[in-house]
């Protein structure tokens, strides 16, 4: 447990206590899967494009032991919820809707020929829900990375990343790309992760130096239902089919210049977003390698207003969050992070004025909205592990 931060510690001994009351004995393991935050490249993931994203230290955690007639026991503490289930009877539950995601991974790995077996497992999580953080996929990870153990089914990151999207797609019913589920499993300490989403290969790029990376979750909701991100998927396909590739990572900002003003204005918009986030994603790379964070800084700008004004996902709370972070001193550069419609902000700030961000931001965050926001420095981490 070295290498775990206090607060995943006493979620550990808070699920284990929790098992051994639940059901009476030790739990026969215990794991963690983190969330994650996207420095840069959102809504190119399904596009086969590029993602820069790092697991951070807030997770879930989940405590589990086989049994032996192939009941599948769930208890969520945060929701003082359990469900019991047949493991061979994967339906989505409309009663206990938080359960759904370890439903789908076990369907998931049933696909994929594996056998799962009966077994009781107890949660916690300090991802919040909603915030764009990914506590769905840290969940699904948690279950994927409980269930390898417990079964003793020999995956690699990769595949376990692509069934718990697999699971999310078909079972949830979300069509979300690799990201989310792929830098939960794969993350590494004190690095983002390049990811080519098209043949899902990866570089570790070390976070810069003299930078804090904080997050500020407006405290906004997401109102992103399943059907306003699957449209924009679709006005995607649209774009790329009109300009004849497979997909907008085929499309270079050079490029679409030939084909935009053939395009639906709608379709336009949403494919320029892509293709240019696309390239701010390799230049920020190529920024970081170089120790060059003022044009980092202006690249997550620039992906800021791109998402706002042509991909049209961003909303009141994420503006002004991010338009109070641009005033702030030390601040190189702040974009909503997520999906959209809500949730969090990103912020590269200078590490001695990352204190003074923190009050600064949430005062004037709570005189401009009324909301109170939950700003923190995030430290990258280790994906889903076993810590027990």
């Amino acid at each position: 447990m070295s290498s775990e931060n206090s607060a995943c510690a006493e979620m550990v001994e808070r699920t284990r206590r929790a098992y051994i009351q639940a059901y009476g004995k030790t739990p026969e393991l215990i794991v963690t899967a983190p969330g994650r935050v996207n420095l840069i490249g959102e809504h190119t993931d399904y596009n086969d494009g590029f993602v820069l994203p790092a697991a951070i230290d807030r997770q879930v955690v989940m405590a589990a032991g086989r049994r032996d007639d192939g009941q599948v026991g769930l208890r969520a503490l945060d929701f003082d919820d359990a469900v019991e289930f047949h493991v061979a009877n994967q339906r989505r539950s409309t009663v206990s809707k938080w359960s759904n995601y370890q439903r789908a991974v076990i369907w998931a790995l049933q696909e994929a020929g594996y056998e799962v077996p009966g077994f009781n497992a107890v949660f916690t999580s300090d991802v919040p829900i909603g915030s764009g953080l990914s506590s769905s996929a840290a969940i699904e990870l948690a279950t994927c990375q409980t269930l390898q153990k417990l079964a003793d089914i020999d995956l690699d990151g990769v595949t376990r990343a692509l069934l718990c999207q697999k699971a999310e797609n078909e079972f949830v019913g979300m069509r979300c790309g690799i990201m989310d589920q792929y830098i939960i499993s794969l993350g590494q300490a004190q690095h983002a992760l390049l990811i080519d989403c098209r043949d899902l290969s990866y570089q570790a790029v070390p976070l810069p130096q003299g930078v804090k990376v904080v997050i500020c979750d407006t405290k906004k909701r997401r109102g992103l239902v399943d059907s306003a991100y699957n449209t924009r998927r679709a006005e995607c396909e649209a774009g790329a089919a009109a300009m004849g590739v497979k997909a907008l990572r085929d499309i270079s900002p050079e490029q679409f210049t030939e084909y935009e003003l053939k395009l639906d204005t709608t379709v336009r918009k949403r494919c320029r977003h892509v293709i240019t986030e696309n390239q701010r994603v390799l230049d920020a790379v190529a920024a970081m390698r170089v120790g060059d964070l003022t044009t980092l800084g202006r690249l997550l700008n620039e992906s800021h207003a791109s998402l706002r004004d042509d991909y049209e996902v961003s909303c009141t709370e994420l503006d002004i969050m991010t338009e109070i972070a641009w005033r702030q001193p030390g601040v190189l550069g702040a974009r909503m992070t997520g999906a959209g419609f809500g949730g969090c902000t990103v912020n590269l700030v200078e590490d001695e004025h990352a204190e003074a961000f923190l009050s600064q931001v949430s005062s004037a965050y709570q005189l401009a909205t009324g909301l109170q926001p939950d700003i923190y420095i995030c430290t990258a981490v280790e994906g889903a592990h076993q810590v027990v």
